[in-house]
């Protein structure tokens, strides 16, 4: 049976499809374009009007067809097609961009008082007996601004400071909720605001999946939310379960005419309300929220919250509020903005889950990175629907802070946390001894190497030695700034362990042998040959990346070229003690006891010695000093190099790339879509290059261009 609108060129029931061949590209076109209006649509139904209309076996059938003809015919794909959602592009940063309209915050209050003082205002500066209003749930997400131009999403933008924000246009497309073409009658140009959420259901299966892995849970969804937005890999975005509500128009281009949407059966003209631009937004096929209401008075909006307040465990995401806004739109010209939030509308907060339980005890978590995270162990408490046992303690700065000890009764609170935090103490029973205070421990609780403080935080020096670090110690050691070992990623690295491939430190891959990965799941001879080829090839390194290899702290990779030309091997950087360096130009306080302490460690030595017993050598590049030490500044996408290659040249060339432009930046090298550093540059008369002009440089100074 066919199905309506999305199936009008494409029989479900007849998949039969023929062969793709050279001599019938037109044919092939015109079924690529049928295909991709029947996945829009099925996309629509499922992720929009949670109305599926076809089996999960038959759209994919459709959607490998689309994938295999984009394969044959790679001139058919657009960044339209259904197809682009799964990701893949890398960014080396994001270019800032201005929104078409500034995206404000809103003022908030937890009370009604608060609600009733909003209303009072609202009626006295529109002159009015009543007012009106709209409520909408006030989502803990991302707030995003989607440019539509044709109907075809353009640009997506984080809020930043509301004026200009980050273009993450890529991540936006892998989200399926969000539209990449819009249906109905759209006008030539439309910038909406929405929000990008994490559905709880998806929250909690990642984050169980990542405790079974011994990874680090995301602590929140809207955390999970905002890092997966600023991924520079797109297919990362695309593994998170993203999705998107729309509740605004911010700018929009009516073009000439008078009718624009649809309203139920009949058409109306540009909207009078809030409400009919929800009714649009439907209209052109964006994900809006149900459980906008109409509220004839302030009255009504409070009892709403009220409501919400006591089903928000029921729904299918976090909330934090709700947002009170009046409807009429003219009466929101009527009123305006202020400078940083609108007049006519507020958040209407709700107060924080709090629930009281005892502390069982305090023990010391030892992250990846090194960093240990005192952890509550708590008597089991039911916070918000969720029955919790642990608690982050964050640092021992608020341990002692909040004088939190073992056997105290406590406060906790949960926003959406997987692991909550604790509120405060409670000291109903001061007749009652109490414990002594919680101590950090001096040894790491995994490898015994020292704990040393760095700032707020505590953290192992056993480094590329430490179990609990082990992993992320050998992901960044054969990771793509470092030795760049090819296949040597993460779910590789996570096998190789499970399997005690990787037991002890670093070294144990220079230990992999092709008989020993063969047996291995998802491992054929091809694959071993490579993993073992690859290591075995990236023996020869240069000094620079052997020692940022290492994943010392606050030891990036320039600093890691620093060290690499002031000492020229390992041994004499090894034996340097705090004076020493911090006698090098750019090795501040912190790097350099950082780096003592790395090298204190005895076993972070004998891994070293393990490296290059195994043969690693790392050697130091001659270098060609035509820039002096001058430094440059990259910023937008570039055409003809990657971002990796032009560092490489002038760091090559003894040039030196910063991060952030200064007075002391030589020279700021654009792309397209260059960010705020390229107006600073101007603010400041720092010389600017675009790809032409680097390129007659480098050539006038021998250097290779393109």
């Amino acid at each position: 049976m066919k199905a309506d609108q999305g199936n009008r060129f494409i029989d479900p029931d007849d998949l039969s499809f023929k062969p793709i061949n050279d001599k019938a590209v037109e044919q092939h076109a015109r079924e690529a374009a049928d295909l991709a209006a029947a996945i829009r649509y099925h996309d629509h139904c499922y992720y929009v009007l949670d109305d599926p209309r076809l089996a999960d076996g038959t759209y994919d059938a459709l959607f490998r067809r689309l994938q295999a003809l984009e394969e044959t015919f790679p001139e058919l794909q657009s960044v339209e097609s259904p197809t682009q959602r799964v990701g893949g592009t890398v960014q080396s940063e994001f270019s800032e961009i201005e929104h078409q309209a500034p995206m404000q915050s809103l003022d908030s209050g937890a009370e009604e008082a608060d609600v009733r003082e909003f209303d009072e205002r609202v009626r006295k500066g529109l002159g009015v007996d009543s007012v009106q209003y709209i409520t909408e749930l006030k989502f803990d997400g991302v707030s995003i601004e989607a440019v539509y131009r044709a109907g075809v999403l353009d640009i997506g933008a984080t809020r930043g400071d509301g004026i200009y924000g980050e273009q993450v246009t890529d991540n936006l497309r892998t989200i399926p909720s969000v539209p990449l073409r819009l249906v109905g009658n759209p006008p030539p140009m439309l910038s909406v605001r929405g929000e990008v959420y994490v559905p709880l259901v998806g929250f909690h299966r990642l984050n169980r999946e990542r405790l079974e892995r011994d990874e680090e849970p995301f602590a929140n969804p809207r955390n999970l939310a905002a890092g997966a937005m600023r991924q520079l890999i797109s297919s990362v975005t695309a593994q998170r379960p993203l999705d998107a509500f729309f509740y605004d128009i911010l700018s929009v281009d009516w073009g000439t005419r008078d009718e624009i949407g649809v309203s139920g059966s009949g058409r109306f003209e540009r909207p009078e309300t809030h409400g009919q631009e929800l009714d649009l937004l439907r209209a052109w096929g964006f994900k809006v929220d149900s459980r906008s209401e109409h509220c004839s008075d302030i009255d009504e909006a409070i009892a709403l919250h009220h409501q919400l307040e006591t089903a928000r465990d029921a729904l299918p995401y976090e909330i934090d509020g709700v947002v009170i806004k009046i409807d009429r739109l003219d009466h929101q010209r009527a009123l305006g903005e202020r400078s940083r939030s609108p007049r006519w509308a507020m958040a209407y907060k709700f107060a924080p889950r709090l629930e009281i339980t005892t502390i069982e005890d305090i023990v010391l978590q030892v992250g990846r990175t090194g960093i240990l995270t005192p952890v509550a162990q708590l008597a089991p408490v039911e916070v918000g629907g969720v029955t919790i046992s642990r608690a982050s303690l964050h640092n021992y700065d608020q341990i002692t802070e909040k004088d939190i000890r073992r056997g105290d009764k406590v406060r906790v609170a949960r926003a959406g946390d997987v692991i909550p935090y604790v509120v405060e103490r409670i000291d109903d029973r001061p007749d009652i001894e109490r414990s002594l205070p919680f101590e950090m421990l001096v040894r790491c609780p995994v490898c015994e190497a020292r704990v040393v403080r760095d700032g707020a935080y505590f953290v192992c020096t056993g480094g590329v030695s430490c179990g609990a670090q082990l992993r992320g110690a050998v992901e960044h050691y054969g990771s793509r700034h470092a030795l760049d070992i090819e296949g040597l990623g993460d779910k590789t690295v996570r096998q190789l362990m499970d399997e005690g491939l990787i037991q002890d430190s670093i070294v144990d891959i220079y230990g992999l042998t092709v008989d020993k990965l063969v047996p291995l799941e998802r491992f054929g001879k091809k694959k071993a040959e490579n993993l073992v080829g690859a290591i075995l090839a990236r023996k020869d390194t240069t000094l620079s990346r052997f020692i940022y290899a290492l994943g010392i702290r606050h030891v990036g990779e320039h600093v890691a070229e620093v060290l690499s030309r002031e000492f020229g091997d390992i041994g004499t950087l090894m034996e340097a003690d705090f004076d020493r360096l911090l006698a090098v130009n750019e090795i501040g306080p912190g790097s350099a006891e950082s780096i003592v302490a790395f090298f204190d460690e005895p076993h972070n030595c004998s891994v070293i010695k393990g490296l290059l017993a195994s043969g690693v050598v790392p050697r130091v590049e001659d270098r060609q000093e035509f820039f002096g030490g001058k430094r440059f500044v990259i910023t937008g996408s570039l055409d003809h190099w990657s971002r990796d290659e032009v560092v490489a040249i002038l760091e090559n060339a003894g040039g030196r790339v910063a991060s952030s432009v200064s007075k002391q930046t030589d020279y700021v090298i654009i792309g397209k879509r260059p960010g705020s550093k390229a107006r600073k540059a101007r603010d400041l008369d720092v010389p600017i290059l675009d790809e032409d002009g680097l390129a007659a440089m480098l050539k006038e100074k021998g250097l290779s261009g393109w």
